[in-house]
């Protein structure tokens, strides 16, 4: 049976963000979408989190998908963090389980690391690593950019060169590629004649440093990498090495997937996590028995 998500504005301060709600009950996870996706991502994952007795939270950040695009906000990660723990305060939740896919990954390495209170359990799929922001397919998108000017310009669907190129570089085979009807959903809402623009502005808010000042090392909670096995532009290296940075970090490997995990091994990616939260609340049950 298919679940529908409930649909809802969060206020966060700089903006309204939209959140996507499956499920009703009390163990809640966060799911933070990549660079030119939105929400629309976890939409195999969340229900499957729902059916196994989660509150699924899959909001786009701000400037994406469907949230506010204010003209004066910035959309770095550092941004992106103060955004996103502002949206949690207000919808009332807890510490929770934090999903961050490619830049989400970044971003909740930020809130995990300056508001540790509100993360619980981290997870991290294919993130864009300190030494790597932005990712190599996100930097090349001022090349593609030059390539293809004159289309950039035309009618709405000006950014789809874009995003068509920047999916490719994600997808698990650069000879298959998403499937048109796949990129067209990404594409919606970069629609319009300032679509390419507002793309290539995310793109270059992107900052190492948002990363690189905050201490990774005092992430206390569980925290479980996850890289694809035939992800083609992160560093494997870079990924080992981001897992052992946290105190309680692990590195697993997603079978046949690129970058986005979340497409190519949903029920995968869906077990793993409340894997990773059922464990939180067996070791949560240990030491309150021994008190």
């Amino acid at each position: 049976m298919r679940l529908a998500p409930d649909l809802l504005r969060v206020p966060s301060g700089a903006g309204a963000l939209h959140v996507a709600r499956w499920g009703h009950d009390a163990r809640h996870v966060v799911l933070v979408h990549g660079f030119g996706t939105h929400g629309f991502v976890w939409r195999h994952v969340a229900p499957a989190l729902a059916r196994a007795g989660m509150v699924a939270w899959a909001p786009d950040l701000l400037g994406h998908g469907e949230s506010d695009r204010p003209a004066d906000a910035e959309f770095g990660i550092a941004a992106q963090a103060e955004v996103l723990q502002r949206a949690l305060g207000a919808l009332r939740l807890g510490a929770v389980t934090l999903v961050g896919l490619d830049l989400g990954g970044a971003v909740a390495m930020r809130l995990a690391a300056t508001h540790p209170d509100r993360v619980s359990q981290l997870v991290l799929v294919n993130p864009m690593t300190p030494s790597a922001i932005p990712s190599p397919d996100v930097a090349a998108m001022p090349a593609d950019a030059a390539r293809v000017a004159l289309r950039l310009g035309q009618g709405v669907l000006g950014a789809a060169p874009l995003v068509e190129a920047l999916l490719e570089r994600q997808w698990r085979t650069a000879e298959l590629g998403p499937p048109p009807a796949l990129v067209a959903r990404y594409l919606a809402p970069f629609a319009g004649r300032d679509g390419a623009r507002h793309l290539l502005a995310l793109g270059a808010s992107l900052d190492r440093g948002d990363l690189a000042e905050v201490d990774l090392g005092s992430v206390a909670c569980p925290t479980l990498v996850v890289r694809g096995e035939v992800e083609r532009w992160l560093a494997a290296d870079d990924l080992t090495a981001l897992a052992a940075s946290f105190p309680q970090g692990r590195l697993e490997v997603a079978p046949g997937a690129g970058r986005l995990v979340p497409e190519d091994a949903p029920d995968w990616l869906a077990e793993r996590i409340v894997t990773i939260s059922r464990e939180r609340r067996r070791a949560l049950g240990k030491v309150r028995a021994t008190r």
